[in-house]
């Protein structure tokens, strides 16, 4: 297989807890290069049917080019998984048996300086994950918000998508930086963060851009909100039987997937300590991994950027 765009992550787990068989629709949410795809669409022959979604259209592209083997078994869509809902009504389909979510930034979006997504290489700050290359029309980007925010509002985004301890030093440093010049590249800002942390805080963990970069890159995408809403949607999609996979790189999506699958795989929904049930609700998921499957140190050693995955699953009552 190839893997010039993105490697997949955890592919035997993802194909092993999808329960992937013959026939029925799989829809993968975050289609990428294809790789997860392929995998789907080789276990599910000869006649499973596949929907790719994916809101850049550089990897619509690469995956159009992986996937052309399997020819009228696939359509691939671009747009922003949070209308999966509408895009599957959209084809056509009502079988839908599994679904796929492989969340974050793709190894090719990183790779791409143009993108702007590396704290590693000096680019324009943009971050879009829909929009290919910067100077494209758009969405916002990272320089607009960090340029434009109040710095109140920028230190919340990375104290609570980045989880930075030093986030209002490091907003407040923008601040002041961008109050002389506008912050134009992503090594301007690694610059900053730079300074505003401590040297004594540099010297272990992740770079130390690591955390500010993730935090924009959620905002500038609405990550989490349409994370959610698709996460929804894809549940009420599902067939009976039909399982629901998430990999997840940070702890704001793991909670999400966890505490949404545990509210699907609740049956009372009533409020705590009426003597008795009210509600008549059922529970619509069992979930499958009671914890978050990791990669394999032989995974992790191939392909460090898998590291941080966690998988979790759940079935369709």
């Amino acid at each position: 297989m190839r893997e010039t765009y993105h490697r997949p992550v955890l592919l035997d787990e993802v194909i092993q807890l999808l329960a992937c068989r013959p026939g029925g629709t799989y829809v993968d949410c975050t289609v990428g290069g294809g790789g997860h795809a392929r995998g789907i669409l080789m276990k599910t022959a000869p006649n499973g049917f596949l929907i790719g979604i994916d809101r850049d259209p550089e990897a619509i592209a690469a995956a159009r080019a992986e996937l052309a083997p399997f020819g009228e078994r696939v359509r691939l869509i671009c747009d922003n998984f949070k209308n999966i809902v509408e895009i599957v009504n959209s084809v056509g389909r009502d079988d839908i048996l599994g679904v796929l979510f492989d969340l974050g930034v793709s190894s090719h979006q990183l790779d791409e300086p143009e993108r702007g997504f590396s704290y590693m290489i000096d680019a324009p700050l943009d971050m879009r994950m829909g929009v290919a290359g910067a100077g494209s029309q758009g969405s916002r980007t990272a320089a607009d918000l960090v340029n434009e925010l109040p710095v109140e509002d920028l230190a919340r985004i990375i104290r609570e998508y980045g989880e930075e301890r030093w986030a209002s030093r490091i907003a407040r440093f923008i601040g002041e930086e961008r109050a002389h010049h506008p912050i134009r590249t992503t090594g301007e800002l690694v610059d900053i963060i730079k300074k505003a942390i401590p040297a004594g805080a540099r010297r272990s963990g992740p770079h130390p851009a690591k955390r500010t970069f993730q935090a924009l890159r959620i905002a500038v995408n609405d990550e989490l909100s349409a994370f959610e809403q698709a996460l929804v949607g894809a549940i009420d999609l599902l067939e009976p039987g039909g399982r629901i996979c998430v990999i997840s790189f940070h702890s704001l999506e793991d909670r999400i997937t966890k505490r949404t699958f545990q509210h699907y795989a609740k049956a009372c929904t009533c409020p705590p300590g009426l003597p008795v049930c009210s509600c008549g609700g059922k529970a619509t998921l069992k979930v499958i991994t009671r914890k978050p499957i990791t990669p394999s140190g032989r995974e992790i050693s191939e392909n460090p950027r898998s590291r941080s995955a966690k998988l979790r699953a759940a079935e369709k009552f």
